[in-house]
């Protein structure tokens, strides 16, 4: 077993900022180090775990399997203890320099994380925030329970005990199609879908949790024309032939203005699909993250009815 007394505590948050930068230069810079200190620093962890750890590539380093088990367990600890901190001395988001790694799968997350930097730069800049906006984490439930993620934006199953949760807006679905479409006339559903194609989402994972309302636009048996993996996509794929396709009523102002799309008035109302911010009970308490909840959710709303965030 390992002696606690022997290893240098200061060495894990290099290793932490390593890994998340993927860059020896960047987590200087995060650190306020030098690259040669952040260097000396990595060799002597590589020591202390008889691992390599990470292993230059073209641009940056990438972690080793060692390192990914390693990160698993770490940041866990060294969140619990950032937190320990925090609620000791009091949370000012004035003056805090906290991080925070959010996931946001929803389709407009990367316009949320914009909307979230502007708002966050104006009342907590110290605050930093590291986004993933992918489709679908990979291992999105894992990562929130070992502290990976700090919350995560989407379409997401209700929490029940494991997770904690708060609905940030509920969306839906509308079906649209290009202007001068000659279905959007049409008033009768049977007929729309039996006379046009569509194109459709593909789910993201296999057996992948799907919503009621995502259920109730499956129900149509439309005949698929094509299958795509965004519903960026979709709205492309919509605006450049005579296909139709489901767009989120979140995003209906931009496919209005942007892609030059309609909705068509015969298809029924989707049931409400609630986007949820989940994360992890043990960050209940904590005022810092609750802090970083309430703005997340309520740039997430600004975002999705067309608003401003504040």
């Amino acid at each position: 077993m390992l002696n606690l007394r022997s290893v240098d505590l200061n060495l894990l948050p290099v290793f932490e900022a390593v890994y998340e930068e993927r860059s020896l230069s960047r987590a200087a810079a995060r650190l306020a180090m030098t690259q040669s200190a952040v260097s000396h620093a990595l060799n002597r962890l590589r020591a202390l775990f008889e691992d390599e750890l990470f292993v230059r590539q073209s641009r940056g380093v990438a972690p080793t399997p060692m390192a990914d088990q390693i990160c698993a367990r770490l940041r866990g600890a060294l969140t619990a203890v950032r937190e320990s901190v925090t609620e000791t001395r009091g949370f000012d988001p004035a003056t805090s320099r906290r991080d925070y790694f959010i996931a946001i799968p929803h389709p407009l997350g990367p316009l949320m994380a914009v909307e979230l930097r502007r708002r966050l730069a104006r009342e907590a800049p110290g605050l930093h925030v590291t986004f993933s906006t992918r489709s679908r984490p990979i291992e999105l439930e894992q990562g929130l329970r070992d502290g990976r993620f700090d919350a995560a934006l989407d379409w997401l199953p209700q929490a029940g005990k494991e997770f904690s949760e708060c609905v940030a807006f509920d969306d839906g679905l509308v079906a649209m199609a290009r202007t001068g479409h000659p279905l959007l006339r049409q008033r009768s559903l049977e007929r729309i879908v039996q006379s046009a194609e569509f194109v459709s989402l593909r789910r993201r994972v296999e057996g992948e949790y799907t919503s009621p309302g995502l259920v109730d636009w499956e129900r149509l048996r439309a005949r698929i024309a094509l299958e795509v993996s965004e519903f960026v996509e979709i709205l492309l794929v919509v605006s450049q032939s005579d296909l139709i396709g489901p767009v989120p009523h979140s995003m209906e102002a931009m496919a209005r203005k942007s892609f030059d799309l309609r909705p068509l008035r015969a298809f029924p109302s989707t049931t409400p699909i609630p986007v949820r911010l989940l994360w992890h009970p043990r960050r209940d308490a904590d005022a810092a993250h609750a802090f970083m909840r309430e703005r997340m959710c309520a740039v997430a709303r600004a975002v999705a009815t067309g608003r401003e965030a504040g």
